[in-house]
């Protein structure tokens, strides 16, 4: 079957192989493809595999020969899932690819604030120890992580890998989840969401984004945060009310915010977060270490592999949505 990559940059810039994706069938990769040409492009193909480029259901209905859709990615809101269900197109994603690449990202968002390195990198090498009075020097207070309460918004795969990484430096743990848990890790306390946002010092969202989560973090849980906490969010942008955010930022409310996705990708220059006070952003790459993306890589390969076995896994739209 003929196998079509809508936008496979992202994920293989160069670095890896499309090798095992093409020993499958004949491929057509393309590292990017605007709105226009989806529809000609994935034409005349039975699979069809997207990251960010949307299937929507008017596309999706001008493609007769279409009967899988692969996701280079865990989350699948840019297809429209029921319109591929009810015509039995499966929709299949990866779901534990990027779990410890994730985690690892929220504590380079935190150790950005606590130790400041890049800031004081950047003053040596401006000369400014070479001419200092003392054998040191710091312009921001400089904070330990232990004795801290790291706040866990979304206790799945991502949720509970932070957990880890936050025990492991010495913080105490909150965690809440649309369903809580029965085996909760030692060191984490299941608590409800408004405690999470009263008595964090850290708060990092690992939710998906559904109706009901899209501006979770709005103006009134920016208020119940305390003065000094930090907001993480590795997630997915819309979970955060971003014009809030700035006027808490900015108003001293909050004390900074380390934010690796935004609602709207890439976003515009004038976006009201780029210019707030301590608000660190970074360009959605908490998932694009090489590790992470070479297990991406290969569950694709499988998902493929399975679907054209007659077994498809990791299937996202097996029954209607109750979203």
């Amino acid at each position: 079957m003929r196998i079509v990559v809508l936008d496979g940059y992202t994920l293989n810039p160069g670095d890896l192989s499309w090798d095992a994706l093409e020993a499958l069938g004949p491929c057509e990769i393309h590292d990017r493809t605007p709105a226009e040409l989806v529809v000609s492009r994935a034409a005349e193909a039975p699979i069809v595999l997207t990251n960010k480029t949307v299937l929507c259901g008017e596309v999706i209905g001008q493609l007769p020969e279409l009967k899988y859709v692969g996701l280079l990615a865990t989350g699948y809101n840019v297809v429209d899932v029921e319109a591929a269900r009810r015509r039995k197109i499966p929709v299949c994603n990866v779901p534990t690819y990027g779990t410890r690449s994730v985690a690892q990202m929220v504590f380079a968002h935190v150790l950005n604030f606590t130790q400041q390195v890049a800031y004081h990198a950047g003053t040596v090498a401006r000369g400014r120890w070479t001419g200092s009075n003392d054998f040191c020097y710091w312009d921001y207070p400089l904070a330990e992580l232990a004795g801290m309460t790291m706040g866990i918004v979304g206790f799945g795969r991502i949720g509970r890998a932070t957990a880890e990484l936050a025990v492991a430096f010495g913080m105490d743990v909150l965690a809440c989840d649309a369903a809580p848990p029965e085996d909760v890790p030692r060191g984490v306390e299941i608590v409800r969401l408004d405690e999470v946002f009263r008595r964090s010092d850290v708060i990092s969202l690992h939710c998906p984004l559904t109706p009901r989560t899209e501006k979770l973090v709005d103006a009134k849980r920016l208020v119940m945060m305390k003065s000094t906490a930090l907001l993480i969010n590795t997630s997915r942008g819309p979970l955060v009310d971003e014009a809030a955010l700035a006027e808490a930022l900015n108003s001293g409310r909050l004390a900074g915010a380390g934010l690796d996705v935004l609602s709207v990708e890439p976003p515009p220059a004038d976006h009201p977060l780029f210019a707030a006070r301590n608000c660190f952003v970074t360009p959605h790459i908490a998932w694009a270490t090489r590790a992470a993306r070479t297990r991406l890589l290969a569950t694709v390969v499988e998902n493929v592999q399975a679907f054209l076995d007659g077994k498809p896994q990791n299937v996202v739209n097996t029954e209607p949505s109750s979203v």
